[in-house]
């Protein structure tokens, strides 16, 4: 079985993204991540070029424990006109103290005329002289040929020639770099087999932009075409509209080609991993993102649940616990009974056939009116008990009123919230920064004495769509809530032609869900209900 290196650029490439900013424990939490999930290198950075990298090598030293992936400092050759001994980047790539130093060069001769402002002959001297500077203080060294594609498109005898030069020089592995991101897939596959048959002793690589969108089907082409290494990034991210995405190229190479990438038995770690770094990134990674989004193993479609139940492989391609991800089944006016049957399974609720088409027909009449239950599991959730003749025992609403007020230069909600509670009626009032947060105070506060799992219930985000701007003020309203506790999450939602009462509906089955979770409720109760799922 072929090897393939998967060197991880994240930390250095993948921060070029709009938007995101790691401190330096930000970078190592990522690198241990990166080592458990079994990359062969981690580039760290670029020492020299800033303060916060710098801390990051000079931290890693002492606070990294790799057991599988091997630190790389980046950094570019020495400087025109310069000796590379006394070139002050290069000394600062050897103060990381890193068994491997990944070296970026100029490949396109329209750069060196640009941007080096040299010749083309200084050009691939930096190149040499700087690879056999580090290899001669012990390092081990990778060439990265920058915007190798487009120079060898416009100038191939230059291109190879600056691979040559560091090839020579003791370099480990020449990296193929398409650097604007504008190659496709058929231009790889004639470029790296021409390279490769240039020079035949050399070990090649790539890493791909995907500003053409090609950039995961470049590397797999790159990697049938003869590579040995491929570079990119978690997730997909980097400058402009990313790197090669690793968390589909490693499961790509090792599970549909035969290649050997990370460690088997570490692919089940994948979305584990591909989750952890987008919340250390601190960005909402995309539910659609191939084999680790939250949807990459999701079914809506009542045909492909129905046809699941039988063969899990009908509608997915691999097992998603091969990459550490999960079959989920969502519910909209496209369900049929398999759909609800599974989707009721998976919240713990059991549904005879008949059961499962009530509710059905009553989320196609449901969603008719608006209602999303694709983003409510919550909801669904409830609809099912009710469908079963549960009503929630917790509290019966009397009434509530939200005003809003402008007061010393603020705008202060107040909202006023009446239920029954254990057969005893309490009211509640409570102040928030919007009509929404007063009420969801105020109901909270109601409850507490009876119900103090209440505390443990967050509102965490808050959505509003217009379903219909056309009918303006009298426009129908959609209301999307999403709670959490200590054990996780869930979706509720709300629709009417108020918008508060849309909020109510949502905020109110958020914490009825939440209470269910924390008091273990089963069927049966004496409360007339919360107000959620009505239509109108």
């Amino acid at each position: 079985m072929t090897t393939l290196e998967i060197y991880d650029t994240t930390l250095r490439d993948g921060t070029q993204q709009e938007g995101i900013s790691l401190t330096a424990g930000d970078k190592l939490a990522i690198s241990q991540l990166l080592d458990e999930l079994g990359v062969a290198y981690v580039e760290g950075g670029w020492p020299g070029a800033n303060p916060k990298d710098d801390e990051f090598f000079q931290r890693a030293r002492r606070e990294l424990d790799f057991t599988t992936a091997t630190l790389v400092a980046f950094g570019s050759t020495r400087r025109a006109g310069r000796n590379a001994a006394s070139d002050a980047q290069l000394a600062a790539l050897i103060a990381a103290e890193t068994e491997v130093i990944c070296l970026v060069g100029k490949s396109w001769d329209y750069h060196v005329e640009h941007a080096l402002r040299t010749d083309q002959q200084e050009a691939v001297a930096m190149i040499g002289d700087s690879v056999e500077y580090l290899r001669s203080v012990d390092r081990r060294v990778f060439f990265d040929a920058e915007h190798f594609f487009d120079g060898y498109r416009t100038n191939p005898e230059f291109a190879l020639d600056t691979l040559r030069a560091a090839h020579e020089s003791g370099a480990e592995r020449l990296v193929l770099c398409d650097t604007n991101g504008g190659t496709l897939p058929h231009e790889v596959d004639r470029v790296v087999r021409e390279v490769a048959a240039a020079l035949p002793e050399a070990a090649l690589g790539c890493h791909f932009h995907n500003d053409a969108g090609t950039a995961v089907a470049n590397s797999l082409t790159a990697a049938t075409a003869g590579i040995m290494q491929i570079q990119g990034c978690i997730n997909g991210y980097g400058e402009r509209t990313g790197n090669a995405d690793l968390c589909s190229v490693i499961p790509n190479v090792s599970l549909k080609m035969g290649y050997a990438s990370i460690p088997e038995d570490r692919l089940s770690h994948l979305t584990r991993v591909s989750h952890h770094i987008a919340e250390i990134i601190n960005l909402t990674l995309d539910d659609h993102l191939p084999y680790v989004g939250v949807s990459a193993f999701t079914h809506k479609a009542g045909l492909h649940t129905s046809a699941l139940a039988r063969r899990p492989d009908a509608y997915e391609h691999l097992p998603p616990d091969a990459v550490g991800n999960s079959t989920r089944t969502v519910v909209s006016e496209l369900a049929g009974r398999s759909t609800i049957l599974a989707k009721a399974q998976d919240t713990g609720l059991e549904l005879s056939s008949e059961e499962a088409q009530v509710v059905v027909d009553r989320i196609k009449e449901l969603e008719h009116d608006g209602y999303h239950f694709e983003a409510a599991d919550g909801s669904f959730e409830l609809l099912v008990r009710e469908s079963q003749g549960w009503k929630q025992p917790f509290f019966s609403l009397e009434s509530y009123r939200v005003f809003v007020e402008h007061r010393d230069g603020e705008v202060v909600a107040e909202a006023t919230v009446k239920v029954y509670v254990g057969g005893e009626r309490i009211v509640t009032t409570r102040e928030g920064d919007g009509p929404v947060a007063a009420i969801d105070l105020a109901l909270r506060a109601a409850l507490a004495h009876d119900y103090p799992q209440v505390a443990r219930i967050h509102l965490t985000d808050y959505r509003v769509r217009d379903l219909d701007s056309s009918d303006g003020t009298a426009a129908r309203v959609r209301v999307l809530c999403q709670h959490r506790d200590v054990d996780g999450s869930w979706g509720t939602i709300g629709v009417h032609q108020n918008i508060i009462d849309a909020s109510w509906r949502a905020v109110c089955d958020g914490i009825v869900v939440g209470l269910i979770r924390a008091n273990g409720a089963s069927n049966g109760g004496n409360s007339n209900g919360s107000g959620g799922l009505q239509s109108e």
